[in-house]
């Protein structure tokens, strides 16, 4: 997509948007598809990266709505869509597919969150 994605696959300081909960949920998506890399035919890695952004999206969206956050509408609807296309993985999870989550959540950081630090309360 745009930003590089980082091998290993860890967290790392230029992923911050300096928000203590949503960067601590971000490291925790890192750790889901960091499992779900090392043992793609674990369902029950992929049910917990599911959880995981679904639960890490409402605390997101709720910061969106508490602080009238402007782009809280089109932020949301890329969370939908990645939930959409990501809960019709099945396992075993292909290679390709992995690599489409990783890409997806380091763009998504970094073009994405990082538009609203600062602006949330």
């Amino acid at each position: 997509m745009g930003f590089e994605v980082p091998e290993p696959y860890v967290w790392d300081e230029s992923f911050r948007v300096f928000y203590d909960t949503l960067d601590n949920e971000h490291k925790n998506l890192f750790k889901c598809l960091f499992d779900c890399t090392n043992s793609p035919g674990d369902g029950k890695c992929l049910q917990s990266l599911l959880t995981t952004a679904t639960n890490h999206f409402k605390t997101e969206e709720a910061m969106f709505s508490k602080s009238s956050y402007a782009d809280a509408a089109s932020h949301k609807a890329i969370h939908d869509g990645f939930l959409a296309d990501a809960g019709g993985l099945s396992t075993p999870l292909p290679a390709d597919k992995i690599a489409w989550a990783k890409d997806w959540l380091v763009n998504h950081i970094k073009g994405t969150d990082h538009k609203y630090i600062g602006k949330l309360g």
